[in-house]
């Protein structure tokens, strides 16, 4: 179609050269999976929950040391001496001073205790999620690269680890296990420390295996890449091959690992701790308190419900975290 002669000369065109070529702006890939986990609602609670869960955890040692949480402080004019020490008043003794109520028999604040507790259950599952992190990524990276033999080696050393059951393991080893480690840090074998570190190194130890066949899986596909070509005919060593070129490329599957094995650990500090493993008394602990707790199950509803709905909330998030997490960093996901 020709448009007439007057309108083309109405018509207001810049000059030739004057035109700027509208730019696209690409996103890079953490961007794309950014805005992935974003949509993710779930996720995104999920975080907002791991994140004051996190924050709180840290805090607790502060407020304790300035007395504005009291885990230890004993309140047994609470207490109902007839009925065993069971505290007065409605779901274990719940008012603006103790909003969750007071323990059984001690009449300590259960929500001083809690937050209290939450650092050292999160000390204990943050550590030994790293230790486990360090060890299978490195066997993992070192068996998928090098292949052979020490590929043969490690496989076996991951099979038999995987053999021994891991629960039966920590409690038919807690007690010459924390007095090792008692003695090599010259620690009282019934303090907090040698019990928090025989759950870690333990952890840890039986922990690896499941993270180095993944990471192996994931190194034998990057092993075919050019970039690894390249390194070796540039004569770059092991160690430089391991972690400078192959290990950059794995963040994506180890923080979501990381993720997902945080809230194993919490729950198997829990389970420790209930099996009388864990950290001792008067030390709180999620484990140890649900062990008190699981006594007064009829009696004292509240001291057993408010622990347990805790410890499912904080795996439930971390669950929830890891898968958000790993669909996110997926460039797949959305196809």
């Amino acid at each position: 179609m020709t448009l007439p002669a007057s309108q083309l000369e109405s018509l207001e065109l810049p000059p030739i050269g004057e035109v700027e070529p509208e730019v696209v702006k690409g996103k890079s890939p953490g961007r794309l999976a950014m805005d992935r986990f974003r949509r993710d609602k779930a996720s995104m609670v999920a975080l907002t929950i791991v994140t004051i869960y996190i924050i709180g955890s840290v805090l607790a040692p502060l407020l304790v040391h300035f007395h504005v949480i009291k885990p230890y402080d004993l309140h047994q004019n609470l207490l109902n001496v007839d009925l065993g020490g069971i505290p007065n008043g409605f779901m274990g003794g719940m008012s603006w001073h103790h909003i969750l109520g007071v323990e059984p028999r001690t009449g300590t604040d259960l929500f001083g205790r809690l937050w209290y507790g939450l650092t050292f259950s999160l000390s204990i599952a943050l550590s030994a999620s790293i230790l486990t992190m360090i060890i299978g990524t490195v066997m993992g990276i070192v068996s998928g690269a090098s292949g052979g033999w020490v590929d043969a080696i490690i496989g076996r050393l991951v099979d038999i680890t995987l053999s021994f059951p891991q629960t039966l393991m920590l409690l038919a080893l807690s007690a010459p296990g924390v007095a090792l480690v008692a003695k090599l840090i010259h620690s009282s074998s019934g303090a907090a420390f040698p019990n928090a570190t025989y759950e870690v190194v333990v952890l840890a130890a039986f922990g690896w295996p499941s993270v180095a066949r993944l990471i192996r899986g994931q190194v034998l596909s990057l092993r075919e890449r050019d970039f690894v070509d390249a390194s070796l005919l540039l004569g770059a060593s092991r160690w430089r091959l391991y972690f400078k070129e192959i290990l950059p490329n794995l963040w994506a599957p180890v923080l979501v690992q990381f993720t997902l094995i945080m809230p194993a650990y919490v729950s198997a500090e829990a389970a420790l701790g209930f099996l009388g493993v864990g950290i001792p008394k008067p030390t709180p602990t999620l484990g140890n308190i649900m062990l008190d707790a699981f006594g007064f199950a009829s009696s004292d509803f509240g001291f057993f419900f408010f622990p347990a709905v805790l410890l499912a909330v904080i795996v439930i998030s971390f669950n929830l975290l890891g898968d958000g997490l790993r669909d996110a960093l997926d460039p797949k996901a959305d196809r």
